[in-house]
C-alpha cells in the first residue's frame, strides 16, 4: 500500500449482531453494509458515499468466550508487520492475535500498547493501493481519532516511536491535563491523545462525519442507541456527540466545518 507507516488504514466494528448493527448505522450515518458472506467468518464491508469506510465483524461464540466484546478498533498501516509487533512487544505491548496472512487482504496482527489498549497493525496485500477510510472531512468517514489513555504522556511517546504520530499543539483542560493534537509531519492533526477521565472510557474512540449532529442525535435514539455526551460545540467550529450503538459499542459523530 502507499499509505505511510503509522497511518490508520482500516476501522472495524466488532458486534454480536451484524444485522442489527447494519440497520443501526444505516439509519444513523447512512452507511450501506454488505450482506453476510456464505459460510465461515461473518465479515461485512461498510460503505460510505464514496467507497469503503471500514468493516464489520460479527463476534462468534469462540471470540466471545475468549473475551471479545462490542467495540471499534483501528488498523495502523505498517511497512513490516512482524517487525512492528516485535517493537511493540519490546516496549511492553502484548500480542492478542499473532501475525497472519489473510488471503487477498494482507498481513495482520492484533496487539495492545503498553497500557493495554488494543489495535491492529497491517500491511495491505495490494501494492500501489491507498486507503481512504480516514478522511478529515469526508461524509460517512471517520474524521477524528481520539485516545483516552491512563498515562497520556507515555502514550504520546509510544505512538510517536511506533507510528510517527507527533504532538501538534494542544488545548489545556485544567486539572485533567492537556488535549494533545496528533498527526504526521507535514500533515494536519488526525486526532488527539488525552488523559483518561474518571469513570470515562479507556482506549481509542472514533468520530464519524455526518451532515448534522443535532439531527443525528434523534436518529441514534430512534434506532435503539443511547446518547452519552452532547451534542456540544468543540473548538474549530465543529459539533460532536457520543453515543452507544444498539449493541453497546461507543462511537462519536462530528459535523460542521473548521473555522
Amino acid at each position: 500500500m502507499t499509505n505511510r507507516q503509522g497511518e490508520i488504514i482500516w476501522y472495524e466494528l466488532m458486534t454480536r449482531d451484524a444485522d442489527k448493527a447494519a440497520a443501526f448505522y444505516g439509519a444513523v450515518v447512512g452507511w450501506e453494509v454488505g450482506a453476510a458472506p456464505p459460510g465461515g467468518l461473518d465479515y461485512r464491508m461498510i460503505v460510505a458515499p464514496d467507497g469503503n469506510a471500514g468493516g464489520m465483524l460479527q463476534l462468534d461464540p469462540a471470540m466471545l468466550s475468549a473475551g471479545a466484546s462490542p467495540g471499534w478498533l483501528a488498523y495502523f498501516g505498517v511497512d513490516d508487520v512482524d517487525a512492528s509487533v516485535a517493537a511493540i512487544v519490546a516496549e511492553g505491548g502484548k500480542v492478542l492475535v499473532p501475525a497472519r496472512d489473510a488471503a487477498g487482504v494482507g498481513r495482520i496482527a492484533m496487539v495492545t500498547d503498553p497500557q493495554g489498549i488494543p489495535f491492529y497493525v497491517m500491511r495491505g496485500a495490494t501494492e500501489g493501493a491507498t486507503s481512504t477510510v480516514y478522511q478529515r472531512r469526508g461524509l460517512g468517514h471517520v474524521g477524528w481519532n481520539e485516545l483516552h489513555a491512563p498515562d497520556a504522556e507515555a502514550a504520546l511517546g509510544f505512538y510517536h516511536r511506533q507510528f510517527g504520530l507527533t504532538r501538534m499543539g494542544g488545548m489545556p483542560m485544567g486539572a485533567l491535563g492537556e488535549y494533545s493534537f496528533i498527526g504526521h509531519d507535514g500533515g494536519e492533526p488526525i486526532g488527539a491523545i488525552m488523559p483518561r477521565m474518571a469513570e470515562g472510557p479507556t482506549g481509542w474512540g472514533f468520530y464519524i462525519r455526518v451532515d448534522d449532529v443535532d439531527a443525528a442525535k434523534g436518529r441514534i435514539e430512534a434506532a435503539g442507541g443511547t446518547v452519552v455526551n452532547g451534542p456540544m460545540d468543540v473548538p474549530g467550529g465543529e459539533r460532536v456527540v457520543q453515543g452507544l450503538d444498539a449493541d453497546g459499542a461507543l462511537f462519536g459523530l462530528v459535523s460542521g466545518v473548521e473555522a
